[in-house]
């Protein structure tokens, strides 16, 4: 799957860069990310597959647990499930 992120987010990010919060606009809070978190906002672009954020996830970060493909995964899900990213595909209604 290739994700983008949704045209109906605002985002605002801190000085630092190690903070993002990021509002769909039919929502009533924002969603604030962190860290790692932050990396893989950052790296969905419209053009990564799944398995290329994957790859560069593994170089930029040590997956001690195994189990860096299910927490991407989930993650990507959770962002999918409040609509702050899409399908790369998908048109806007």
């Amino acid at each position: 799957m290739i994700w983008r992120h949704s045209n109906c987010v605002a985002k605002v990010r801190t000085e630092s860069a190690n903070r993002l919060a990021v509002l769909h606009l039919d929502a009533n809070q924002p969603v604030v990310l962190e860290g790692t978190a932050v990396t893989i906002w950052d790296l969905i672009d419209g053009e990564r597959t799944e398995q290329a954020l994957l790859a560069e996830l593994e170089c930029c970060f040590e997956d001690q647990t195994a189990q860096m493909q299910s927490q991407i995964e989930a993650f990507l899900a959770n962002l999918a499930a409040q609509h702050l990213i899409e399908p790369a595909h998908a048109t806007n209604q």
